[in-house]
């Protein structure tokens, strides 16, 4: 006969080029939401628990899925599975052609190794799942990420319910402290170890502070990802390296001079040569961002060359002697049309 085939990405809700992570989290969230547990005495969230159980064994298991493509290339315009003439005179089970066998309880085992369920029990009973991820941004200043630290944060956070031990009602009425959800919010406080290097995008686990799990199974993870704040001085480059733009005078740039310079472990010396041009960049080694696997990054220091806004007397007339003094003309080096 021929077998028609459940849309197993419509169960899920997913694209049909959904990566793994993607068909993982649609199922896990909408198992958690049409669970029998969750949904007593539903037989239609029962029936549709049990078919994205279905559909999860197949589509997360690279071999069945391709062959799920396969056999189903048509499966948006309805099309059927003509099963092969040997096979012609007895019925097709869907464990026999996802690999399950004779002996081997297919999907329900699946089942089992996941959520924790118990064999012969109905579906849901024992049911387990550790807690979805949480994710969230911590923004550091230059010097926080360079050096590390601790950082106390106040979170509003979800946890199971103890008045109902998360099912969202007590003897068959709603639960008056969840109001049925089976979550309570609430803030907590945390310090966060902030590992000296810490750069852009970087990832900063705190275990166990994540969504709560489902019945004895553990809490998920927050997954914070760090975020640099602008700085009035530096402005970061790449791998470590950042750049400052340093004022100095004419007669610095003209004569060379021995300037401090500021780095974000605090200001040093630094020798500007003779003949200095604005915009040149002079590079200080070693002097950057610390990196988490202990090397440093470095300094570009922008030179601007800034005149006096206002000038004394004095200062005029060295400047107009010098005027007329210096053949100088920096047009000269201009290019000629």
């Amino acid at each position: 006969m021929a077998v028609q085939f459940r849309d197993y990405y419509e169960v899920l809700g997913v694209a049909r080029t959904a990566t793994d992570k993607e068909i993982k989290k649609s199922y896990r969230k909408l198992a958690r939401k049409y669970h029998p547990d969750v949904n007593p005495d539903n037989a239609a969230a029962e029936e549709h628990f049990k078919a994205l159980s279905e559909a999860y064994e197949v589509l997360s298991d690279p071999d069945k899925r391709q062959r799920y493509d396969q056999l189903g290339a048509d499966w948006k315009t309805g099309s059927t599975f003509t099963p092969p003439p040997e096979w012609e005179g007895r019925d097709v089970d869907l464990n026999d052609l996802f690999g399950a066998g004779s002996g081997r309880s297919g999907f329900s085992d699946f089942f089992e190794t996941l959520f924790g369920a118990r064999r012969g029990s109905r579906a849901g009973a024992g049911f387990a799942m550790r807690g979805q991820d949480s994710e969230g941004h911590l923004d550091l200043s230059l010097e926080e990420a360079h050096r590390g630290g601790v950082r106390t944060l106040t979170l509003q956070t979800v946890t199971l319910c103890t008045a109902c031990e998360g099912q969202g009602r007590r003897e068959r009425t709603l639960c008056a402290t969840c109001h049925g959800t089976g979550r309570v919010a609430h803030h907590k406080t945390l310090e966060v170890r902030i590992p000296a290097g810490a750069s852009e995008g970087a990832t900063i686990r705190l275990a166990g502070h994540g969504e709560p799990g489902t019945g004895a199974a553990p809490a998920g993870d927050l997954l914070l990802r760090v975020r640099l704040r602008p700085h009035a001085l530096f402005h970061v480059l790449s791998d470590g390296d950042v750049q400052v733009e340093l004022p100095i005078a004419p007669w610095e740039a003209t004569l060379g001079a021995k300037v401090r310079v500021p780095t974000l472990d605090g200001p040093v010396d630094m020798t500007i040569p003779a003949g200095a041009q604005g915009g040149q960049r002079l590079r200080m080694r070693g002097k950057g961002l610390q990196h988490r696997h202990g090397r440093r990054g470095d300094v570009y220091v922008m030179l601007r060359i800034v005149v006096p806004p206002q000038l004394t007397e004095q200062e005029r007339v060295l400047w107009e002697s010098l005027a007329a003094a210096s053949p100088f003309n920096p047009r000269a080096m201009m290019p000629k049309e």
